[in-house]
């Protein structure tokens, strides 16, 4: 009959289908290993030899953070057994929680496939935060910020504090501080922001908090106030990034519409009063527009001519930006970057440079200068040797300048 050909569970296979009996086998275990992290780990190692880790992986690590199963929305549930010894209910200090960072990190090193699941554990945690109590989120906090610092889940799980609902009521950046407090005693800024930007997370730190309130200064000032004055400078580093990127794209844009040169001149000083940017910056954004602005050619003994004629057109734009002499040497340097870089132009330089001099935007000062003594290592003897006979030229110039002023 039918009946006879269902076989006989045993202990272990039931088990292995019904989560409230792997929940009873993991509070039995954390119950009898107590407060001594080293034995969970011992317990959590062996347990799954024996236990279903990857089809319980949800209830595992709700357990061992909640001490029992959570319910949408993070309360427990009610129904089942649940165990005083998780995080949340351990004690609320750094130490403690290197402590259980290092239980997860053993638990996912010995079973890898459970990586994935962990970090959804902790996206899902996030989301869960107004359920929990103060110190329940001062402790996940922390525990968050000491896992990204060793690189057990990725920065990608920062997403979850830009939920409406916890931005409205100020739970995400209040819970951000803590994390990248407990994150900044385990790794140094560079480290931090390495993180974030493999993920595209370096950009919507400001999306911690509501609309109306996502202004640098607001963001700068709240994470100052709160003793975290590298995350407000990374920030605030980040938007000039990102709106000098903007200004060159707008740029280029014009260029290639054709903008009378005086729209764009008149255009470029408005940015650069409205956005504090320094000439210096601005005229490496310029050259890098007038560059890109255009589709050059293939062929190395025709790009050299085609520049020169592009670069004549735009040198009032060029000449406009260049009033301080260390913007002229920034533009020489770009200049020299921009030929090494692209190997076409290796044989232009010195023509370009020349150009540029005779409409006046560049100096003899700012060549001689470069050419001495402020040059990059780029492909500095190819340039050196290229510009040597033009430099002896200027020199010989300025002392027939300069003797024709003493006669007078």
């Amino acid at each position: 009959s039918a009946r006879d050909l269902v076989p006989v569970l045993n202990f272990d296979e039931k088990e292995r289908f019904d989560p409230s009996q792997f929940q009873e086998s993991i509070v039995q275990g954390l119950n009898q290993t107590g407060t001594d992290l080293e034995a969970v780990a011992k317990f959590l190692d062996a347990s799954g030899a024996k236990l279903d880790y990857r089809r319980y992986a949800e209830t595992l690590f709700d357990i061992l953070v909640a001490g029992g199963m959570l319910a949408p929305g993070g309360t427990l549930s009610d129904d089942m057994t649940c165990t005083e010894f998780c995080l949340f209910k351990a004690q609320e200090d750094m130490e403690t929680m290197q402590a259980y960072a290092q239980v997860f990190n053993k638990l996912i090193r010995r079973y890898k496939y459970l990586e994935k699941g962990f970090e959804e554990e902790i996206k899902k945690l996030l989301l869960f935060l107004k359920g929990f109590t103060e110190s329940e989120r001062n402790k996940l906090a922390m525990l968050t910020g000491i896992l990204l610092a060793n690189g057990n889940i990725s920065a990608s799980i920062l997403s979850s504090l830009f939920n409406e609902n916890l931005v409205k009521e100020g739970v995400s950046p209040c819970f951000a501080v803590k994390l990248f407090k407990s994150w900044l005693s385990e790794k140094d800024i560079n480290s931090v922001a390495a993180s974030l930007r493999k993920v595209g997370m370096d950009n919507r730190l400001m999306e911690l908090f509501p609309a109306n309130k996502r202004s640098c200064e607001h963001f700068s000032k709240y994470f100052t106030d709160a003793g975290l004055k590298e995350i407000s400078d990374f920030a605030r580093n980040q938007q000039s990034i990102g709106a000098r990127k903007e200004l060159q794209k707008e740029l280029e844009d014009l260029m290639s519409c054709g903008e009378p040169l005086k729209d764009i001149i008149a255009y470029v000083r408005e940015e650069i009063k409205k956005n504090n940017i320094s000439e210096q910056t601005m005229i490496g954004l310029i050259w890098s527009s007038v560059m890109s602005s255009v589709e050059w050619n293939k062929k190395e003994e025709l790009v050299t001519e085609q520049a020169i004629k592009h670069l004549k057109q735009y040198s009032p734009l060029l000449k406009a930006f260049t009033s301080q002499g260390l913007s002229e040497l920034t533009l020489l340097l770009k200049i020299q970057e921009y030929c090494y870089d692209n190997i076409h132009f290796m044989k232009a330089f010195q023509k370009i440079v020349v150009l540029l001099y005779k409409a006046d935007v560049l100096s003899e000062e700012a060549i001689l200068k470069w050419y001495n003594e402020a040059h990059q290592a780029k492909g500095k003897s190819v340039f050196l040797e290229q510009m040597k006979k033009f430099v002896e030229w200027l020199k010989n110039a300025e002392e027939g300048k300069h003797l024709v002023s003493v006669c007078h």
